[in-house]
């Protein structure tokens, strides 16, 4: 398939925590649809190794550090995309990470903190940054991946829960905010997952929900006829692990 026959051709989509796991394989199916992937991260080596395995003649993908937690390094990222591409057409906010061992008494403020400013206020910078050159634009398509965590009690997770519980609450919000410019803002809540974030004990990871099966998810969500969006989609492996 040429690029000009691609869904996503011409387009530029951003996804944070692109270095492993669901952040990779989402920007691998963006950019195998046409988009060009800018993979952001804090760390730069395993961002260049998803960039590996996507730049080919007919994919492309760029990589800029950054840490979504600091508002300088969000503004920058923005400005560096705005600079190389000069629009932004889907944002991905994946990166996240866990907490799963202590009861909510006895977490620290520390790791709470690193929960919720990864997990929440993150999201808040990024669409702080990108939201208003998709309003200058009149589209766009801001995609927000959380978990079942933020519908299902999660003992020893009260801050992870907590952090998507919000993540929810902001995302179908902003939503509402962003419609009549024509951006539509999604929330995928995955269940158990094969990556590195959280513990699996007991559980059988061939039949756990794969990166991959998120990224499926997110292509058919940006590839919606315009007339409509999915607003949430909870998605869930067919055995339980």
């Amino acid at each position: 398939m040429s690029d000009s026959a691609k869904p996503l051709s011409n387009q530029v989509a951003v996804v944070t925590g692109a270095g492993r796991g669901i952040g990779a394989a989402i920007a691998r199916k963006l950019a195998g649809l046409g988009a060009s992937a800018v993979l952001c991260g804090r760390s730069r080596w395993p961002l260049e190794q998803t960039a590996l395995s996507i730049n080919t003649v007919d994919n492309h993908a760029e990589v800029i550090e950054c840490d979504v937690t600091l508002l300088a390094s969000v503004e920058t990222l923005a400005r560096e995309v705005q600079g190389r591409f000069g629009r932004i057409d889907i944002l991905v906010n994946n990166a996240g990470i866990g907490g799963f061992s202590l009861p909510l008494h006895e977490l620290t403020p520390k790791a709470w903190d690193e929960i919720l400013n990864t997990n929440l206020r993150g999201v808040y910078y990024m669409i702080r940054a990108f939201a208003p050159e998709m309003i200058r634009a009149q589209s766009g398509h801001i995609i927000n991946i959380s978990s079942l965590a933020g519908k299902n009690p999660l003992p020893k997770g009260a801050a992870y829960a907590a952090s998507k519980w919000g993540l929810n609450a902001l995302t179908v919000s902003v939503a509402e905010e962003l419609r009549p410019y024509n951006i539509r803002v999604s929330v995928i809540c995955p269940g158990s997952t094969r990556t590195d974030l959280s513990p699996h004990a007991g559980k059988d990871p061939s039949r756990m929900l794969q990166p991959d099966d998120i990224a499926h998810v997110v292509a058919m969500l940006v590839t919606q006829a315009p007339q409509s969006f999915a607003s949430e989609v909870l998605l869930r492996p067919t055995m339980k692990p």
